[in-house]
């Protein structure tokens, strides 16, 4: 599958919008994780254990009374079955039918009694288990979350990152839960077998080995199935995540209104096509191959079964074994049939499980070498912020977002950062924030270099407005109270004061039920502002947070006039014991700055103030110009 027209395989379609610049080959098949499974298959009890240490963590009680009820069912099933002899010979033995009944009474009874106390324990281990997978998947989701909340904001535009996140997402919490269910089941299993087996041991050793001919074959099969459905989720991963992209485009709301706009329906219907058909071949693929995978070893395995009794209708037929004792033999082996195919089963969905655990694993791992930063505890004071050939790239980037910049803010100072897109203003405002670490130089804040303080200590220090900000699907209150969650304000005054400065008060004050609106439409009784009315509680959110180091990235794009007077007033006011950094494209808001700072390509090519850089006549001057003929065209 190669090319715009591979991607699909499929032929287009009259009036299908096919455009090859569009089909990017990012969404084919991933043939790179085929050979996955072996490395996970020499890993697995490392994928075994933290489920089971997991487990213990969520439930420890049920899990012990699991153990305790699963050995007693065990032991009270081995008794149960050495009973059975008991009972087959006196049944078998000579003499009239009555004596030969009441003389088997009493192993009658111990039978009873042994399989009536196992089924008791399996109706306790049920309840016990009930209580298991709930704790479970609420613990494996917290740390899934936290992992990906303490991630370094750098992971987040590596591919392989958010692959690895889906993968321990929608497909490691699912697997997990399966995983802890699965090895309730393989404990009782095991148990089983312990007590058929030993009965048959027993009874006559050769019995143990010619039963393992029986489910061998189909534990081969349900593995090579399992292994063949692990190669092809690495193999569809990103195929899937497009699948869901589209999903949210095709049924969301927020995309709905420029899709009809734009006629764009069949595009995205198009662009559904594009994941889903080599999606679907995928899933046939491969249920064909498990088909005939499993086909061949359940064959396998009731010839195997056959020639268990073969062999015990001949130890019979030469005498090596009394009747009374096949019997408890063949008993015993459908019970440990039954049991072995039960291991069988538990255990090899624990194979194709433990690699999606081992994936959740991986990426609790690699998020949290990311989030790993070795610093220390320290207030620091952002108020001079010196920058030492800073570089950064982003990952699988090999052209540097920001290269060699350096400069130095000094404390009160309010700088604009300008230049065209992609000139790297929003990466080193980030970088200037702590946010990213440089690829190389550093970034200090009053001599101390951030990188090698500890992150919150960093954050504290910042307040930072950006033009995209969040939707939180909460109150309005919330909404602004999140800038700083823990920060105490039990009369609201601040809350009001950072609205009032920001002009979101407006806002709250059309608001059907004020501060404590629910500003989401997903919710009943929710409402949606509007892109500039999102923009004036992002605004105030960020003043509520009160930080001296204050980046304001694009606040009042989506603003109307009198909105973007009142903030810029609130920010000159704010600026005055403050460290201030200012990304905008109208050039017209920065006049005011103490310094203006051209970027150009991730260079700071200019600097200076907008007097200077007029009288320059460089990139600014021209910018400037620009904007100047189209406000006065205007």
């Amino acid at each position: 599958m190669t090319g715009a027209t591979g991607v699909t395989g499929a032929k287009s379609e009259e009036g299908d919008p096919r455009d090859g610049a569009l089909v990017t080959p990012h969404w084919q098949l991933d043939d790179t994780a085929a050979t996955a499974p072996r490395r996970v298959l020499r890993g697995l009890p490392s994928a075994t254990w933290p489920v089971l240490a997991m487990i213990r963590q969520a439930a420890p009680v049920p899990a012990l009374a699991v153990a305790v009820m699963q050995v007693v069912s065990g032991l009270a099933a081995a008794f149960g079955l050495f009973a059975t002899t008991g009972v087959l010979t006196e049944l078998l033995a000579s003499g009239p039918t009555t004596e030969r009944v009441l003389a088997a009474l009493p192993n009658l009874l111990l039978v009873g009694a042994a399989f009536g106390l196992r089924g008791a324990m399996d109706v306790g281990v049920s309840l016990a288990h009930a209580r298991i997978t709930p704790a479970v998947r609420r613990l494996a989701e917290e740390r899934l979350y936290a992992a990906s909340l303490t991630a370094d904001l750098a992971a987040f535009d590596d591919s392989r990152f958010h692959d690895r996140m889906h993968r321990a997402r929608d497909r490691g919490l699912f697997y997990l839960e399966r995983a802890a269910d699965n090895l309730v089941e393989l404990l009782g299993a095991v148990l089983g077998i312990v007590a058929a087996t030993g009965s048959l041991a027993v009874l006559h050793p050769i019995l143990v080995p010619v039963l393992l001919l029986a489910v061998i074959p189909d534990g081969w099969a349900v593995q090579r199935a399992a292994k063949l459905a692990y190669a092809s989720v690495g193999r569809t991963v990103a195929l899937d995540r497009r699948v869901q992209m589209v999903a949210g485009l095709a049924t969301e709301r927020q995309p709905a209104a420029e899709i009809r706009a734009y006629q764009a329906e069949p595009f995205v219907l198009h662009e559904y096509r594009v994941a889903a058909d080599p999606l679907r071949d995928e899933d046939v693929r491969l249920a064909t191959a498990q088909a005939r995978v499993r086909g061949a070893g359940r064959a396998l395995a009731g010839l195997g079964l056959a020639v268990t009794y073969v062999v015990l209708g001949g130890l019979v037929r030469y005498g090596w074994v009394p009747l009374a004792v096949a019997g408890t033999a063949a008993i015993s082996i459908r019970v440990a049939t039954s049991a072995l195919n039960r291991l069988v089963l538990a255990a090899n969905q624990l194979v194709e499980q433990g690699m999606y655990v081992a994936d959740y694993q991986e990426f609790l791992a690699s998020a949290a070498r990311s989030a790993q930063r070795d610093g220390v505890d320290a207030p620091i004071d952002p108020s001079r912020v010196t920058l030492d050939r800073v570089k950064f790239h982003y990952p699988g980037s090999a052209r540097p977002a920001v290269r060699d910049v350096s400069l130095t803010i000094e404390p009160g100072e309010t700088i604009a950062l300008v230049g065209e897109n992609g000139s790297g203003k929003t990466t080193l405002a980030k970088l200037i924030a702590g946010l990213y670490t440089p690829t190389s130089g550093a970034v200090r804040w009053g001599g101390h270099d951030i990188a090698l303080v500890d992150r919150s200590q960093v954050a504290d220090r910042v307040m930072m407005v950006l033009q995209d900000p969040v939707r939180w699907p909460h109150t309005a209150r919330v909404n602004v109270r999140v800038g700083r969650h823990d920060r105490p304000d039990p009369d609201g005054l601040a809350v009001l004061d950072a609205a009032t400065q920001a002009g979101a008060d407006e806002v709250v004050d059309q608001l059907p039920d004020g501060w404590h609106t629910l500003l989401s439409k997903q919710f009943r009784g929710g409402v949606e502002l509007s892109g500039g009315q999102w923009q004036r509680l992002a605004v105030a959110r960020g003043l509520y947070r009160d930080a001296p180091l204050l980046i304001w990235d694009e606040p009042t794009a989506p603003l109307d006039a009198k909105a973007e007077f009142a903030v810029y007033e609130s920010l000159r006011a704010l600026a005055e014991d403050r460290t201030v950094v200012l990304i905008t494209h109208r050039l017209a808001s920065v006049r005011h700055a103490d310094r203006i700072l051209l970027l150009h390509e991730g260079e700071l090519v200019e600097e200076g103030t907008h007097t200077e850089l007029l009288a320059l006549g460089g990139r600014y001057a021209e910018l400037s110009e620009l904007q100047s003929r189209m406000y006065a065209g205007a």
